[in-house]
């Protein structure tokens, strides 16, 4: 699948490492610095969030962080607006259902 390399609000992907992401347990590729919803999309996924009252399917809307259609659960941190933010090896992201729930760790943080 092709890749977004030019976004009409961030800079236009330039060459890039190829890294790994998780998502919903998947180990997928992507490109270190391009928007998470690109590496999703790239990767065939089209659905980022359920919403909360009728567990409706959402993705990309806008594509430059002014809807929350795309948010998902990034690294325990629910919400995250996909279409703004940049891959970085590692990041685990999750299919977010409804509003999100925050992952706490040892210091209750």
């Amino acid at each position: 699948m092709n890749r977004i390399k030019h976004h009409i609000i961030l800079e236009d992907l330039k060459e890039a490492k190829k890294v790994k992401i998780i998502v919903d347990g998947e180990e997928m590729e992507a490109y270190e610095g391009e928007m998470i919803a690109a590496a999703l999309l790239a990767n065939g996924r089209k659905q980022f969030r359920y919403t909360k009252k009728h567990h409706s399917p959402r993705g990309i809307f806008c594509g430059i962080g002014r809807c929350t259609d795309c948010i998902m659960t990034v690294n325990g941190v629910p919400n995250v607006r996909t279409c703004i933010t940049p891959v970085e090896d590692g990041m685990v992201i999750e299919t977010q259902k409804g509003v999100g729930e925050w992952k706490r760790g040892e210091n209750g943080v």
